[in-house]
């Protein structure tokens, strides 16, 4: 069984992938990796990641490079988006991950998961660019990474399983060659609670969040800033329970006294240097309707 239409419904399957020779081997300035990359203490970082997510509940499955060199496979949730009815392969926007959604592909088809379509031709598109604000609404961010091309194809995939579609515009912030996504901005940590980056949140998803009566939590700008984008990055694995960096203590501190239990790991080398968070980490494949 597989299906998702939740960013915070207990997480009980997902996907992801062990640093490969791609990644450890990568060129930091090839790939805009930052000076907090390591590739000495990826695997570290990974696995106890995973193990984080397995004491969570989640049933872990294993994706493979099948071949390909691409140093952000790592970072499963951008090359296919999981729907109620399957899986929709995307077509990302950084030109070094072409392809990797045949990576996804290989793996769906291992694993007897439906694909229902994918993007192709004109269009761009990155799953971190999405994001479930609840089972009948998916919201999507126009940036660098997600092209109008791109959006219009999603929203006629989704369109039979009757889910409503908003998009934003993604500020230009750091360029082009950052990774700039729409949950670089806003991570859902409770059904109806947001952290968000406010000083760069579209004002049309600030006004959305508000009519939907969301309880907004702010991430301190400083830490966005320090962090690479990555404070607020957070993984909800159950309503109201998170999995974060440790290293951004404020953005924990304004989480726990808004009553969000987090667990942390130590992921800079990882997450940090090479522009992904615990929620870039993962492809959920299950999440349980409550």
């Amino acid at each position: 069984m597989f299906g998702v239409s939740s960013m915070t419904a207990p997480l009980k399957k997902v996907a992801v992938m062990k640093p490969g020779a791609s990644l450890i081997n990568a060129d930091p300035v090839k790939w805009h990796y930052g000076p907090l990359f390591d590739p000495k203490k990826v695997a570290e970082v990974h696995s106890n990641f995973v193990e984080i997510l397995k004491d969570s509940g989640a049933e872990v499955y294993w994706m493979s490079e099948n071949g390909f060199e691409i140093a952000d496979s790592v970072f499963t949730y951008d090359a296919s988006l999981m729907t109620p009815e399957g899986a929709i392969l995307m077509s990302p926007g950084k030109l070094l991950r072409k392809g990797e959604q045949n990576i996804h592909k290989s793996f769906y088809e291992n694993e007897n998961i439906p694909i229902i379509g994918n993007v192709d031709s004109d269009g761009m598109a990155e799953a971190g660019d999405t994001l479930w604000l609840d089972s009948q609404t998916l919201i999507i961010g126009r940036g660098f990474r997600t092209n109008p091309n791109g959006i219009k194809q999603i929203k006629e995939l989704l369109k039979p399983q009757g889910i409503k579609t908003y998009v934003f515009d993604l500020p230009v912030y750091s360029g082009k060659s950052a990774c700039l996504h729409l949950m670089s901005l806003i991570s859902l940590v409770d059904t109806s609670s947001a952290l968000i980056c406010l000083p760069l949140l579209p004002v049309g998803l600030l006004d959305l969040l508000l009519e939907k009566n969301f309880s907004l939590i702010e991430a301190p700008f400083d830490e966005f800033e320090s962090s690479n984008t990555l404070s607020t990055n957070v993984l909800a694995t159950s309503p109201g329970e998170c999995i974060m960096l440790e290293s951004i203590p404020k953005t924990r501190k304004v989480l726990t006294d808004s009553g969000i239990k987090v667990r942390v790991f130590h992921g800079d080398p990882l997450c940090i240097g090479c522009e992904g968070g615990p929620t870039c980490l993962t492809r959920p494949l299950l999440r349980d309707s409550i």
